[in-house]
């Protein structure tokens, strides 16, 4: 197995945690060859007049208001030449009692332009840009043992204490699930092997045995390549390096002989990829919330969290309505609280708000990141009341493709340390609820003089009592 040289790190991470800056949306079959070459382009405000924020050029997110009329929203439609490219009816929207279902429309006009000519509508309830995201970057493992592995490490006074807990054989459960709401996952990797969901609901044939409208979801589902493919690094690694490494952080193997340990020793990871080669968009970031909100509501399965090491949009009332119906499913939106604008200097959210984190339902847990040294780390947001606890987020080792291992800083670090936290709460607390792990989480942080009047609790992540 090849591994890293330690020095070799990954450091200026944008975003919420990427060294590359993805300009990304969905590639759906259904879109015109033009659609591809718009992804690049870059509007100067969203749909709340805040500049700087990206999206898909020429496109736009349309809610119709319950019982408009057919005529009403072609009329709508035609008014700014819209054509609709799909239809996203999730299984949980149906659940929740809609019917309009939420509409990707592209237009010849700007989406401000669009926007703006369908505001005010009576038969339009919302319609927003489909915002661009980009990534948000005692166990016998080598890398712990070597002292790499400093954010689980009690050795460390900054790091999680997860070995404090796991010489209390709180190590996890498989009977937890976790979903990774990122890139894909190399789910063959030696530390991952095992580790990641595969689907009892759906086998490989050719059928969509669940109704879930994904056929063979094995592992979970890729909403940017419309397909179930959740790795597309082949042996070269060249992609889904950032999902690998944040499910190594929450899930990596113990005690197998070779690279890192996880938060958990066992649990049960499920791949919901919406970023690729150039990012992802609202429209599949809403799809692989639902697809999670599906999957326990229906199945009972027991997802207590997902991870969003993810950000760069402005506020979206179609990804706020699905993080309302995690939160009724029971399910924590544990989310990156941003690594700054372009200067790669930490921002506050409390003036100027970073979604997905700045989202207000009660499940959502905001999070910064700190060194090793106890500092915020210089690259995190930070906010009184609008981010909840700090967690080792500056050179994090975890597992990579293909096969390999490497060390990532950014917000999109410290956030699987606090998913890996839910999910050690939640097995050896079975039963408990979004509120009660949430609550868990932030009453045993740690006061850190760094987070001080920097976020909620004033403190970095403790797991040393779960």
């Amino acid at each position: 197995m090849k591994l890293l040289h330690p020095s070799i790190t990954r450091t200026s991470w944008l975003a919420a945690g990427l060294v590359s800056a993805f300009a990304l949306g969905s590639c759906e079959s259904n879109f015109d060859s033009s659609a591809s070459d718009s992804l690049a382009q870059t509007q100067s405000a969203n749909a709340a007049g805040e500049p700087g924020k990206d999206y898909v050029a020429n496109e736009l997110l349309v809610k119709f208001k319950a019982g408009a009329s057919e005529t009403a929203k072609s009329n709508a439609l035609a008014h700014i030449s819209g054509k609709v490219s799909e239809k996203i009816l999730t299984k949980a929207m149906q659940r929740a009692g809609e019917k309009e279902g939420l509409l990707v429309v592209r237009t010849p006009l700007t989406a401000l332009e669009a926007i703006g000519k369908m505001r005010g509508g009576l038969e339009v309830e919302y319609a927003e840009p489909n915002y661009l995201y980009t990534h948000s970057v005692v166990s016998a493992d080598p890398y712990f043992t070597n002292g790499s592995l400093w954010g689980l490490d009690a050795k460390n006074a900054y790091g999680s204490q997860a070995s404090t807990a796991w010489a209390a054989n709180h190590t996890g459960s498989a009977g937890v699930f976790v979903g990774i709401i990122d890139e894909g996952i190399q789910f063959e990797h030696p530390d991952l092997a095992g580790q990641i969901w595969t689907n009892p609901y759906d086998k490989a044939d050719g059928i969509d045995n669940d109704g879930n409208g994904y056929i063979d979801d094995i592992h979970g589902w890729d909403f940017d390549g419309n397909d179930n493919t959740i790795y597309d690094g082949g042996s070269r690694g060249s992609l889904d390096d950032h999902g690998t490494h944040v499910s190594g952080t929450i899930g990596a193997k113990a005690n197998n002989g070779q690279g890192v340990a996880g938060m958990n020793w066992s649990v049960t990871i499920i791949s919901t990829k919406f970023l690729g080669r150039r990012g992802g968009t609202t429209a599949n970031a809403v799809k692989a919330v639902d697809y999670l909100n599906d999957l326990k509501t229906r199945h009972s399965l027991n997802i207590v969290a997902s991870n969003n090491s993810w950000g760069g949009g402005g506020f979206s009332q179609a990804l706020s309505d699905a993080v309302t119906r995690a939160n009724i499913a029971d399910i924590l939106f544990i989310a990156a609280a941003g690594n700054g604008g372009s200067d790669g200097v930490g921002d506050n959210n409390d003036a100027t708000a970073s979604y997905p984190s700045n989202l207000p339902q009660a499940n959502v847990i905001a999070v910064a990141a700190i060194t090793s040294t106890g500092a915020r780390s210089s690259f995190s947001n930070y906010g009184a009341t609008t981010v909840d606890i700090g967690a080792p987020g500056s050179g994090i080792w975890s597992s990579t493709a293909f096969s390999i291992y490497e060390s990532y800083s950014g917000t999109s670090m410290a956030t699987p340390h606090v998913t890996g936290a839910a999910a050690l709460y939640a097995a050896s607390h079975p039963g408990s609820s979004a509120a009660t792990i949430k609550a868990a989480i932030l009453n045993s942080a740690t006061p850190t003089s760094s987070l001080s009047g920097k976020c909620v609790t004033g403190g970095r992540l403790n797991v040393s009592g779960f």
